[in-house]
């Protein structure tokens, strides 16, 4: 989790192109794009284009912007639609760590089945903003593990709530969604400023949450139960 501000982030990419550090993109690296599942994009999308919302405020995308988002419910799920900002926390890779990420955590709010951190370079995941009065997510069914689908230009990425972040910011995942999805994952200079749209299905759960597999396959099952639902 981290506490993002546009001018740092700006800040952090330059000292990092001077130090000789590349993001993803200028390095020759060429994210996947994915369409996960048998359900497309637009049929998601069709269900979530008004808001009941849920919570008792709104929330930032980055510290600098005024507080717009709102979380909203429907049938089985949650739903907000934000930016993208990249998290890189949990276990330390060659993609993920101190020298790639100003705000580098090695740890996760979720963990393993063996009890380790998360790996953010591998594994799709989202952030979820920690309780406070705007919003409580245990409240809605909503837990680690649970499965969560991804939109973003027309894809569907199916990912877990892997790890919290700050109480009044939305809108975050792991390196490995945002690349997944075709959006740049460096920790400092990537994301997508807009455009994304989490829908998170509740009182569902992958076990063990690193298997992704897992994760595609309910998350199938429930955006199907999803559209029939709503």
């Amino acid at each position: 989790m981290r506490i993002r501000t546009l001018t740092l982030a700006a800040a952090s990419g330059a000292a990092l192109l001077a130090a000789g550090v590349l993001p993803a993109s200028a390095s020759g690296a060429t994210p996947k794009s994915a369409q996960e599942g048998s359900v497309s994009a637009a049929d998601l999308l069709s269900k979530v284009t008004s808001c009941s919302q849920i919570s008792n405020g709104k929330y930032r995308t980055d510290d600098e912007t005024s507080a717009t988002i709102p979380v909203c419910g429907k049938n089985g799920a949650v739903f907000w639609k934000a930016d993208m900002d990249i998290d890189c926390d949990g276990q330390r890779t060659t993609k993920c760590n101190e020298n790639a990420d100003p705000w580098y955590q090695d740890d996760t709010a979720f963990h393993q089945s063996n009890g380790q951190p998360l790996k953010a370079d591998s594994l799709p995941y989202i952030v979820v903003p920690s309780s406070s009065s705007i919003w409580k997510y245990s409240s809605y069914g909503i837990k680690g593990g649970g499965v969560v689908a991804v939109i973003y230009n027309n894809k569907v990425e199916y990912a877990v709530v892997g790890d919290t972040g700050p109480t009044n910011i939305i809108g975050e995942a792991s390196y490995a969604t945002a690349s997944a999805l075709g959006i740049d994952p460096d920790p400092a200079t990537g994301g997508a400023d807009s455009g994304v749209t989490y829908i998170l299905f509740k009182n569902s759960t992958v076990s063990p949450i690193e298997n992704h597999s897992a994760a595609v396959s309910l998350g199938d099952q429930l955006a199907k139960q999803f559209l029939a639902n709503n």
